[in-house]
């Protein structure tokens, strides 16, 4: 029996688990070719149906919405996201926010420690089209994603993605630093959603006894990656903004420490500023 897009998208919606579910519906059509919006009297082939109904029955089993299309909107971008990497979150934008409204130069050199699949550095290469770029991780399956998702956006030929653990090997200073660690607490994580706890790599997101573990690795480094008019931008969890702007002041005691909001209004990103 043929439906239309229309129809498709209220069982869809009706089926499908959380919040969002209307508009995770219609990204599961889009992804099969039909638009219910735009469109809403098309009627599905037999296999835009079947094919329905197999990315609905993978989000009814609580896998991301961003592993069941393959990819995830971040800033411009369509980020491909697979089950080695964090999805992207729009709390992370605010990151690139910070450092694209930094001073820097022309032809800064951006890192981006735990770079995952690569979102940060993209996006902040896709604005600036004379910046190049270092995004680190310790998962060779998240860099090569990371490597698809420069190519996709364009900044393949001014990023460089490489193996290592955090800051381990560098020995360049950067203007800007970009970072979005583990944060979650380890006794946390078994009570996180499971799209979150059952299929997001483990090592992006457990932080620790107290969430803290990586930026107190990072801050005695910090002033030796950060050129002395540079700046850096990393992500945290609730409560702990206060915490890890102290860990910075006091390895960086002349640079301006700050913090910003989230759209939420809740602190999320810890800036430090050395000019």
């Amino acid at each position: 029996m043929s439906v239309t897009a229309a129809t498709a998208w209220r069982a869809l919606a009706a089926r499908l688990p959380g919040a969002d579910s209307r508009l995770e519906a219609r990204l599961i059509l889009e992804a099969v070719g039909a638009d219910a919006v735009a469109r809403p009297d098309d009627r599905l082939s037999a296999l835009q149906r079947r094919r329905c109904d197999e990315l609905a029955a993978r989000r009814v089993a609580r896998q991301p919405l961003s592993h069941v299309l393959g990819f995830r909107g971040f800033w411009t971008l369509d980020v491909e996201v697979t089950a080695d990497v964090l999805t992207p979150r729009p709390e992370t934008e605010h990151v690139v926010e910070a450092l694209l409204a930094a001073p820097a130069p022309e032809t800064a050199r951006v890192l981006d420690l735990g770079t995952g699949s690569g979102a940060i550095l993209c996006a902040l290469l896709s604005e600036r089209p004379r910046w190049t770029g270092v995004g680190v991780d310790a998962s060779d399956a998240a860099l090569n994603v990371a490597r698809r998702n420069a190519m996709t956006a364009g900044v393949a030929d001014r990023a460089e993605f490489r193996l290592g653990d955090w800051d381990e090997g560098l020995d360049e200073r950067f203007d800007l630093i970009a970072c979005n660690p583990p944060y979650i607490p380890t006794a946390d994580i078994a009570g996180l959603e499971p799209e979150v706890r059952d299929h997001e790599p483990r090592a992006a997101l457990d932080g620790g006894v107290d969430g803290l573990d990586v930026y107190r690795r990072l801050a005695p480094r910090l002033p030796h990656l950060l050129a002395p008019a540079g700046s850096a931008a990393f992500e945290v969890g609730m409560g702990q903004a206060d915490t890890v702007a102290g860990l910075f002041a006091e390895r960086l005691p002349e640079a301006a420490i700050g913090i910003r909001m989230d759209l939420a209004g809740a602190p999320r990103v810890v800036t430090v500023n050395q000019h």
